[in-house]
């Protein structure tokens, strides 16, 4: 599935696109990529149109539009209320789940329809801009919903923008902060994690403690930190906690420097190009060949792949020795 680079690498191309336009159309073409909006196809529809998009926002993997209404929009008859709060603040946004093969593309009018084309939407004109954004997903997994904002726990930003507000999409509600969030809290980080007895990676991807880390850059960040993936968490020292979590939030800006890491050509921003940080990864998919780590200092030794968690954790044994009371 797409990391947190990925999806971060969505929502700064969209947002040049798509921020401050009014959505003009909207097309379904297949009604199973709006199946999580419970209350049916005329409802997101009437929910978007007519919609001016004030910003696109991200928390962990969570991508989401805040809506507001155009100046010469209708006023909507919707359930929720509207599109805007009694604080002018967005009362609803459009929610994107991207899944396994999710694409949020920009195309012009006139450009033919992907093969898997999900949801078209059509936005004001703005010159030398295209006027349609598409979702396309082949395998089916994701969608799109529109969804309320709710207040942030903590008063803090809803996820990164660029118009920061104190809201957030209320299906994401419930996940943590990201590394790369400014409003990160490594101190509450760090308590809640000593409170946890499961071992390190199980605990870097529980999105409920930390958001947005998933396989492979669990994996990344725990070989750069030197520090095995069994490790309990209850021994963990502080600055063992904040070393590797700046090793994640370092991994992930290389990843997001390089465009994300496409091991799949469906994972493309949206204009359609592919990351390459995977020609830069160090351990995860390496099984078998040397740990460059240790090959600079003359020792020999390969990456070792282990089952865990119905997936795969890639390490050295030599520099990112199992502990003695790993239990995980």
């Amino acid at each position: 599935m797409p990391e947190l680079p990925e999806v971060e690498v969505v929502r700064r191309g969209l947002v040049s696109w798509v921020r401050g336009r009014t959505i003009t159309g909207v097309e379904v073409l297949d009604p199973r990529s709006i199946r999580r909006h419970a209350l049916g196809l005329e409802d997101f529809i009437g929910n978007l149109l007519g919609a001016t998009v004030m910003d696109v926002v991200r928390r962990g993997k969570f991508l989401w539009l805040p809506l507001v209404d155009s100046p010469a929009a209708q006023p909507l008859g919707d359930p929720a209320g509207g599109r805007v709060g009694p604080d002018s603040s967005p009362a609803v946004a459009l929610m994107a789940h991207l899944g396994m093969s999710g694409q949020l593309l920009m195309q012009d009018a006139a450009a033919p329809d992907e093969k898997h084309l999900k949801v078209r939407l059509q936005l004001s004109p703005r010159e030398g801009m295209p006027e349609q954004l598409r979702f396309v997903d082949q395998r089916i997994f994701g969608g799109l919903f529109v969804t309320a904002m709710v207040p942030t726990d903590d008063g803090g930003p809803g996820g990164l923008a660029e118009t920061p507000l104190p809201l957030i999409a209320g299906e994401a509600a419930h996940i943590a902060r990201d590394p790369l969030d400014p409003a990160f809290s490594f101190d509450l980080f760090y308590r809640r994690l000593r409170k946890r007895k499961t071992g390190l990676k199980r605990a870097l991807l529980d999105q409920g403690l930390v958001s947005g880390i998933g396989n492979i850059y669990a994996d990344e960040a725990l070989w750069r930190a030197q520090l095995h993936y069994a490790r309990p968490t209850d021994t963990l020292r502080r600055g063992e906690a904040e070393r590797v979590l700046e090793c994640a939030r370092a991994v992930m800006l290389d990843a997001l420097a390089a465009g994300g890491t496409s091991f799949d050509s469906l994972y493309v921003n949206v204009n359609g190009a592919s990351g390459y940080f995977d020609r830069s990864l160090n351990a995860y998919g390496r099984e078998g060949q040397p740990c460059e780590r240790c090959a600079a200092a003359g020792i020999h030794s390969t990456i070792r792949r282990e089952q865990f968690m119905n997936r795969s954790s890639h390490t050295c044994p030599v520099c990112q020795p199992r502990p003695r009371n790993g239990r995980f």
